[in-house]
């Protein structure tokens, strides 16, 4: 097992839990009525300073984010900046990022949940199954992700996936939401489509997508429904 490597290992652990494993079983017998030796308890000391590496989380994270996404000029330029930008812990536990799919500078632009499983997967905004019922909803409609004449532009309200496709923290979604606006304002499209809870709490603050359906709203200084 030692060549298994972190995605590998939570996959079999999945699969485990899917037929029935409740409990992790040593390969060596344990002895219950062993009486334990005594260990010391660790003292307690005063927290130090943090040292080295990223700070991942907290207002300089927001702060820096800021920063770093308003200093983007392209989408390209965005998507490594994102990319590079290790203050986000769920960066760590993702398996790729989700940026965007589609056609840059569609007049339409999709803005869905957080990446899930399908998401992680393939790196790509609405993939799996509720990607093809989104891909047949344009279709009626004659609009598609790549179509010639009336193409749309896909993004997710945060690059990476939640792990078990938890709702988004606040401080994630503080952090992440610079990245988000600036992604709006580089897009420029002329409406917004927020699909989905996770879209309506990060641009509007908001919950409840059943009372706010059909309803006209803005996102960035965009029209949004």
């Amino acid at each position: 097992m030692e060549s298994v490597d972190y995605h590998q290992a939570v996959e079999l652990l999945r699969w485990q839990i899917e037929l029935g494993a409740t409990e992790a079983i040593s390969d060596l017998p344990v002895n219950r009525f062993e009486v334990p030796a005594s260990v010391e308890k660790p003292k307690l000391t005063a927290p130090q300073g943090k040292q080295g590496g990223p700070d991942r989380g907290g207002d300089n994270a927001v702060a820096e984010a800021s920063r770093i996404a308003a200093g983007a000029q392209t989408l390209e330029a965005l998507q490594a900046a994102i990319a590079s930008f290790d203050h986000c812990e769920l960066k760590r536990g993702a398996r790729r990022m989700v940026f965007a799919d589609g056609t840059p500078g569609a007049r339409l632009m999709i803005v869905g949940e957080a990446p899930g499983r399908d998401e992680d997967r393939e790196g790509k905004p609405f993939a799996g199954q509720a990607g093809e019922l989104l891909d047949k909803m344009l279709a009626a409609i004659n609009m598609g992700r790549h179509h010639s004449e009336a193409s749309v532009y896909l993004a997710s309200v945060l690059p990476w996936r939640p792990p078990q496709d938890r709702d988004p923290k606040p401080d994630e979604i503080a952090m992440m939401k610079p990245f988000l606006m600036r992604h709006i304002a580089l897009a420029q499209p002329e409406v917004l489509v927020l699909a989905g809870n996770g879209a309506l709490q990060v641009l509007l603050g908001k919950r409840g997508i059943a009372r706010l359906r059909g309803q006209w709203t803005q996102a960035g200084g965009i029209p949004a429904l």
